[in-house]
């Protein structure tokens, strides 16, 4: 799952330099027998970003994009989507991508979704159907796996405590937009799977079967 993460990261034409940063050596072994750069980091990272931030420390860059392991379906222009959200304009801090997505797969606590403002800032994310339709027509996005960040605030979200909204969502970016930071969307090229459960890795070795026999 890693290397179909690592190769789509490689394909992205918005990166200068690809690494997997782990605390397992055999996944960097993996890596490196695949051609692919590995960063050791402490296994008493709590979260991707506290990883990422440690990572950080051993490539300096301005941005830097993490591309969860989980998320073998990622499309690399995505990744581009999500860096160019970011550089966009010289204030932003935080971009992420999301997709439409329709009322029966936003009932699945495990897919994230995410409230958008008109100017593109994410207002809330949840494992909730958000917005509720009350009255009318509900217009939901999925949020997915996929973060870019200015270095400067990578280095300062990492050192926030967990909040509130967080540990009731099991979510790491409400802990940055209670802390007051910006996460620009931009709207997602093609869909992708956070396997987080044996029915998602059916459903992502299903899609993948489905390319494969699409491009025979």
């Amino acid at each position: 799952m890693v290397l179909h993460v690592l190769e789509a990261a490689r394909a992205a034409r918005r990166l200068d330099r690809v690494a997997v940063a782990t605390d397992d050596e055999r996944i960097a072994e993996a890596v490196r027998a695949a051609g692919g750069e590995a960063v050791m980091t402490s296994p008493d990272c709590s979260s991707g970003t506290d990883r990422l931030a440690e990572a950080a420390g051993a490539i300096p860059a301005d941005v830097y994009v993490n591309v969860q392991g989980d998320e073998p379906l990622m499309a690399p222009e995505n990744i581009d989507r999500a860096v160019d959200a970011l550089l966009a304009a010289p204030g932003r801090e935080i971009a992420s991508v999301w997709i439409p997505q329709n009322a029966k797969e936003s009932a699945d606590a495990n897919v994230v979704k995410v409230a958008v403002a008109q100017d593109g800032r994410a207002l809330y994310f949840s494992r909730a159907p958000i917005p509720f339709p009350r009255s009318g027509a509900a217009v939901y996005r999925k949020h997915l796996g996929l973060y870019a960040y200015r270095a400067a605030t990578l280095r300062k979200i990492a050192r926030l405590p967990p909040s509130p909204l967080e540990k009731a969502e099991s979510l790491e970016q409400l802990r940055w937009l209670e802390a007051g930071y910006s996460i620009w969307m931009a709207e997602a090229a093609s869909d992708s799977i956070g396997v987080d459960t044996p029915e998602d890795l059916s459903r992502a070795e299903e899609w993948m079967r489905e390319a494969r026999e699409a491009r025979a």
